[in-house]
């Protein structure tokens, strides 16, 4: 059965975060940056998607499921998180065809990708949510797991986000 994820890589080491991909036997990661680029060793496009590749896990950027710049600029300016989800919501009733393509393909786990670690505050939990909606299938929200994490807990699949507000 598909399952759908979403994950931030802040803070992680590209080590961890595919680590943490495996060990929930995900298939596809889908990029949802708007520009595929970091200052963080590993989390460009190109890195990326070979560091997956060479770890079973499908690689696709998705730029138009990213948070366009003026909305994320706006939000740099006001730190309003109720506008900009509001204003992203809007805009992501544009991608109606491309979210209902993605909701449709049952054949895979995924997991959205995107920088913040807390999901609260990034747009990719208002794309999980959508795609949840159209396939019935509730999102589940994951941080990045410390070597220690990982062998603790051998394989079970969690929901870690509370755990990541209590650090």
């Amino acid at each position: 059965m598909k399952r759908i994820f979403t994950i931030g890589y802040e803070g992680a080491s590209l080590d961890d975060f595919i680590a943490t991909l495996k060990l929930l036997r995900v298939e596809k990661l889908i990029d949802v940056r708007e520009f595929a680029t970091s200052r963080r060793k590993g989390f460009s496009k190109t890195a990326l998607q070979k560091a997956l590749e060479n770890s079973n896990v499908k690689y696709q950027h998705e730029r138009s499921l990213g948070s366009p710049k003026d909305i994320r600029h706006r939000l740099r300016q006001d730190n309003d998180y109720t506008r900009y989800f509001s204003e992203f919501r809007n805009y992501l009733e544009t991608q109606d065809l491309l979210l209902k393509t993605l909701a449709n393909d049952s054949s895979e786990s995924i997991v959205l990708m995107c920088y913040e670690r807390d999901s609260r505050i990034c747009h990719r939990s208002v794309v999980a949510e959508k795609i949840g909606v159209l396939s019935g299938i509730r999102p589940v929200h994951l941080g990045v797991q410390k070597h220690d994490v990982r062998k603790a807990h051998q394989g079970k699949i969690m929901d870690f986000s509370q755990s990541l507000s209590a650090t």
